[in-house]
């Protein structure tokens, strides 16, 4: 989507962010992405070489280029006066400032909401904490903790094995979050001419994931049991393991569906079963209906199923594993990746928001910054020279 032809939504927004790891960037990527001229401010000083996850290895390695395209970077020592002010005059410059450190660390640095707003009566601020102000406010929290603590973990694992998502589904949704709170934000500020702090959470993220769950309590009076002991509402929802030794997830949801399924594998000793004629009569009957199809089934390989359940419109899918998805056809062939160049000079695909405008997906317009890559020219526009510039961004030996 070409800015010129076709201005991106908040193009011609600012927003200053102080933040690291996943949560807070994803709301600055969500921004980003949608046109915000995004300013990743990042800490330098003794011990302190910008956002920490630029150096992270194992599961975090992905975070920094995920979750940091489409943004600048500019390093200050935000423990100096010096530093300060700089980051002071871009506030000043700014719509949104977006933090996600400790409770009171921006309070410290004269850079919370509070310190700021009768300068900047419009400034927008979003918050992304581990807890909404409340008892738990100043508890330490990661997505981990807030999983093990909101449900989420007790769902996905099995009975007294509780486990976590395989994702970091919190940071990555409190962060969106985040950015339709700014959204939100932004709309009524054109009504009022206000701006206003925005505020959101891991743990209040993660207990609406689970809300269902909670109404399911609520509606019924039972209680839901864990994902993989639970009592399917459909007859057939199931992983299967087939020839070779290979896994296949396969679903029959309705009566409609059932009837489709018999005829294209020939199981008419099934379909004219009168104990398995309707949906709910199927998963009374799950206890040795299943064995039966789990061992017919295993005479096919997994592809074989796949492209009969795509033939009958059956629903079907394939157990991926993360890697296997930058070769996926149609992620490939719907401009669902993108290239981006990575700090360290590799390039990759990277993952685009999960949505079009206009038939068209957003582009990344840059790639993940390298430390410190925008400092020059957005301090030159402040009216800094080129003297101050060099002492402001000098970083310390660590």
């Amino acid at each position: 989507m070409t800015q010129d032809a076709n201005p991106l939504p908040y193009s011609g927004i600012r927003v200053i962010e102080f933040t690291h790891m996943v949560m807070g960037p994803t709301c600055g990527m969500v921004l980003a992405d949608l046109g915000a001229e995004v300013i990743k401010v990042e800490h330098i000083g003794p011990g302190k070489n910008g956002d920490s996850t630029r150096e992270l290895k194992g599961s975090g390695a992905g975070f920094f280029p995920m979750f940091n395209r489409n943004k600048k970077s500019i390093v200050l020592d935000l423990q100096s006066p010096e530093g300060l002010r700089a980051a002071l005059a871009l506030i000043k410059t700014a719509d949104v400032v977006s933090e996600n450190f400790k409770p009171g660390t921006m309070k410290k640095l004269g850079l919370d909401h509070e310190s700021l707003k009768a300068d900047h009566p419009q400034l927008i601020y979003v918050s992304h904490k581990g807890f909404l102000p409340g008892p738990y406010e100043n508890r330490t929290a990661l997505d981990e903790v807030v999983q093990m603590m909101g449900g989420l973990a007790y769902m996905t694992g099995r009975p007294g094995d509780p486990l976590r998502a395989g994702s970091s589904v919190n940071d990555i949704m409190g962060g969106m979050f985040g950015a339709i709170g700014v959204m939100a934000a932004l709309a009524q500020r054109q009504k009022t001419g206000r701006g206003q702090e925005i505020q959101s959470a891991l743990f209040e993220n993660n207990v609406f994931l689970v809300a269902q769950h909670m109404m399911q309590f609520a509606v019924t009076g039972q209680a839901a049991a864990p994902m993989p002991a639970r009592i399917s509402a459909w007859g057939i929802y199931d992983i299967f393991k087939v020839k070779n030794d290979e896994q296949i997830f396969l679903a029959v949801v309705t009566d409609t569906a059932w009837e489709i399924f018999c005829k294209a594998f020939s199981f008419e000793d099934l379909f004219g079963d009168a104990r398995l004629k309707t949906n709910n009569q199927r998963v009374a009957q799950r206890s040795w209906m299943m064995p039966i199809l789990k061992e017919r089934l295993s005479a096919y390989s997994a592809s074989q199923l796949a492209d009969r359940f795509e033939l009958h419109g059956l629903p079907y899918a394939p157990i991926t594993r993360p890697e296997d998805l930058l070769d996926d056809p149609h992620l490939n062939a719907s401009g669902g990746l993108q290239e981006i160049t990575l700090p360290n000079g590799t390039t990759s695909k990277a993952v685009l928001l999960p949505f079009t405008m206009n038939g068209q997906r957003l582009d990344i317009r840059l790639s993940p910054p390298k430390l410190g890559e925008h400092s020059h020219e957005l301090l030159k526009a402040l009216g800094y020279s080129d003297d101050d510039i060099k002492a402001l961004t000098q970083r310390q030996p660590s």
